[in-house]
């Protein structure tokens, strides 16, 4: 009878830890705090009963113990030392039930699937509550730069290179070439993802395609954690950029053809002065003979 109660005793505390198991994905920029949500909404909880463990859920780590709380107070004994300094539980909200921890300064060795495990120990201990965090950690690309043929209306029909660079994003990124014309995808030539120090990587590709008269590409970085898409635009346009400098020559010709028209009328304006003077000269010398 009594192996019969205990064990339906542990089966009913399984079940119920089974049952109230929480799984979040939790998404952090490189380098920022972030915080790993556990959080029991049961009975009244009273602290010094409590063993709160944080642990990493991956079976291929060997240290698995990132925080621990015992009897109301934290306990660093078992600690792994890559967290040692960089965990934090929310003092002021223990009591009601919240046990998340905050982790500071994220790196990609902080991407793991944690648990949070919470006991209670009276008579006998057991498990109250139980959470799973996955944490994946993202951190946005540079705006693309795009490098596109100098504009010649000689290079229809033969093929141009284009480049384009972005870096210090993560994860690794997609990268796509577009043909605007038609949204059509284009095959790189090349592309590059390359590790940078810190961790992040910077991405480098290249097209080659044949030129046409209306040519518009877009080099396109996609991050698919943050769901971010970067993009850089090339627009050639022959026939307009031919019609504006067309106009500028023809503004050019007509500002010289005023300047011209502008120093005649001066020419002649002092001819018609001189005249008139004269004609006043000759007009009074004539009445002094008379007089």
């Amino acid at each position: 009878f009594y192996f019969s109660y205990g064990f339906l005793l542990l089966l009913l505390h399984t079940m119920r830890a089974v049952i109230g198991l929480e799984k979040k994905i939790i998404v952090s920029k490189l380098g920022e705090n972030t915080t790993l949500s556990c959080i029991y909404h049961g009975r009244e909880l009273h602290l010094k009963n409590l063993r709160v463990y944080w642990q990493i859920a991956d079976d291929q780590e060997e240290c698995t113990v990132v925080h621990a709380l015992i009897s109301g107070q934290d306990n660093e004994s078992e600690q792994c030392i890559h967290f040692k300094n960089r965990t934090q539980l929310f003092w002021d909200r223990l009591e009601n039930g919240d046990f998340s921890l905050l982790l500071l300064n994220v790196s990609q060795g902080d991407e793991h699937t944690y648990k949070c495990v919470v006991l209670e120990k009276a008579e006998y201990t057991s498990m109250v509550h139980q959470a799973e965090v996955v944490l994946s950690l993202a951190a946005s690309y540079s705006q693309p730069i795009l490098s596109g043929p100098i504009s010649n209306s000689d290079s229809t029909g033969e093929e141009v290179t284009f480049s384009c660079r972005s870096g210090n994003g993560y994860p690794e990124p997609n990268l796509y070439w577009i043909n605007k014309t038609d949204n059509s995808h284009l095959l790189p030539s090349e592309l590059m993802i390359i590790p940078n120090n810190n961790g992040t990587y910077s991405v480098f590709s290249t097209l080659k395609v044949k030129a046409t008269s209306n040519m518009q590409i877009e080099c396109s970085i996609e991050n698919k954690i943050l769901q971010e898409n970067l993009s850089a635009n090339y627009t050639e346009q022959k026939q307009s950029n031919g019609s504006s400098t067309e106009s500028h020559k023809n503004l050019k010709k007509s500002g010289q053809g005023a300047q011209a028209a502008g120093i005649i009328s001066i020419v002649i304006l002092m001819g018609v002065l001189a005249v008139i003077i004269c004609w006043l000269r000759r007009r009074r010398s004539s009445r002094l003979e008379s007089y």
